[in-house]
């Protein structure tokens, strides 16, 4: 595993419940400013294997991403579980919701 690839996860293991972070931000916490695709990837390939709160990482506009239905739906339900109000089913106020970290989380 590459070091980017092990901050990337530890980024996104100390997203607190309730609180949200976007694939961009990420990518520029573990160092790579234009790698939000990589954390999608990192995400998907990796998400289950290290239990990864994957739920909590939206994109930039603060919406849910996920194209399929199913796992929008399941992302919806459990960002609200986490007391995450939703608009519309799909979109977090960032401005409420968006963990903010430092760069030596």
């Amino acid at each position: 595993m590459t070091p980017y690839t092990e901050r990337v996860i530890q980024i996104i293991r100390s997203i607190p419940e309730g609180k949200v972070m976007t694939y961009g931000q990420i990518s520029r916490l573990a160092g790579s400013p234009r790698g939000a695709r990589q954390v999608v990837r990192i995400l998907h390939a990796m998400g289950k294997k290290y239990k990864l709160p994957w739920h909590r990482v939206v994109n930039a506009k603060g919406e849910i991403a996920i194209p399929d239905d199913e796992g929008a739906e399941l992302q919806s339900f459990l960002l609200q579980s986490e007391g995450i109000e939703l608009i519309e089913d799909r979109l977090i106020s960032l401005e409420r919701y968006q963990a903010h970290m430092e760069e030596n989380t």
